[in-house]
């Protein structure tokens, strides 16, 4: 349930119907705007008799919710949410933000090198595995604590923050000590007690949708992040899974603008996880920018071909120095 109060509402009537909305056993929460202030109602599992509500001066009117995530949604929270990552700002109004780096860190030479890289060529954020989700168990999983150290360190050598992967609550910890922003991957997406405890923190979050997720599962699962009360919630479109195979997965761009009219949570996509092929990374990353996407998230390695991880779908250092070239001459022609 959503209330919304007139534009002349005094504090002390705002008061009055926070207070009458704690006493149904339900909680309160003020959402400041513009021209007037809003407060959701959390923690029905039903329809509430607004009845009581209606009658409180400075009430306009009283609008019901259904759906299972409130917090992140446009009926709760109507403008925009800008995340701030360390200086760089994510949402609306701001320009597009690249996230750049190898899959995983795999040793300091490679982890500067790419650092260095991405940074000379205009990345904002610099992305790297220390713990890395794989599919079978034989494979690469990443250098754990020692991978986020040389990570941490090549970025504060070229001056860019870090986003990396947590997996597991054990880790938050020694993640935390080391990265500006927290990634949760598309096999966690729903892991609801690392969710918990993520929203716990206040550090950003770039929540990943899950490989067969609904859009509305994947707004529920940031639902959870800023329940726990972190609202400094990215979200990253990173490919679903379909019937189609010759793609590693099926871009769904349709997202970005539904994201965009649904919830004020920033979005953006990453394209070398969607398509698996180096080759459709610069090209899907344009259609996600025209799309509306607030930012894009690629893959780039000193030497694909002797990457540890997910080399086919990586850019080599001058592929990604051409490549942001060319994304900057469409952002400028976005901007006109």
């Amino acid at each position: 349930m959503l209330i919304v109060m007139t534009h002349d509402a005094t504090e002390t009537q705002i008061d009055a119907v926070e207070a009458a909305v704690l006493a149904m056993g339900l909680r309160a929460e003020p959402i400041p705007g513009s021209l007037r202030t809003a407060i959701g109602v959390l923690g029905n599992q039903g329809y509430v008799d607004d009845t009581s509500i209606r009658e409180l001066p400075g009430v306009r009117e009283v609008i019901h919710v259904s759906k299972p995530y409130k917090l992140v949604s446009r009926d709760f929270h109507p403008e925009p949410t800008v995340v701030d990552v360390a200086g760089v700002l994510i949402g609306e109004g701001h320009r597009p933000v690249m996230m750049a780096g190898p899959c995983s860190i795999e040793s300091e030479e490679q982890i500067h090198l790419a650092a260095a890289q991405v940074k000379k060529a205009g990345a904002h954020i610099l992305r790297g595995g220390a713990f890395k989700p794989r599919t079978g168990p034989h494979s690469f999983q990443g250098l754990g604590v020692d991978g986020l150290k040389l990570l941490r360190q090549a970025a504060d050598a070229v001056g860019l923050p870090v986003v990396t992967e947590v997996m597991r609550i054990d880790q938050l910890d020694a993640v935390c000590q080391c990265a500006d922003m927290l990634q949760i991957g598309a096999r966690n997406m729903q892991n609801f007690d690392l969710l918990k405890e993520v929203g716990k923190l206040d550090m950003p979050v770039l929540l990943k949708r899950g490989m067969s997720a609904t859009i509305e599962e994947f707004l529920s699962a940031a639902e959870y992040l800023l329940a726990e009360g972190n609202g400094r919630v990215v979200l990253c479109e990173r490919g679903i899974r379909t019937f189609e195979k010759t793609t590693r997965n099926t871009l769904d761009l349709s997202i970005v603008p539904l994201i965009h009219e649904m919830s004020h949570l920033p979005i953006i996509v990453d394209p070398s996880h969607a398509t698996g092929k180096r080759s459709l990374v610069p090209v899907m990353s344009k259609a996600a920018l025209v799309a509306g996407a607030n930012g894009v998230m690629v893959e780039v390695h000193p030497d694909p071909a002797k990457a540890l991880c997910d080399g086919a779908q990586s850019l080599t250092g001058d592929d990604f120095a051409a490549f942001m070239v060319e994304l900057d001459r469409l952002v400028e022609f976005l901007e006109q």
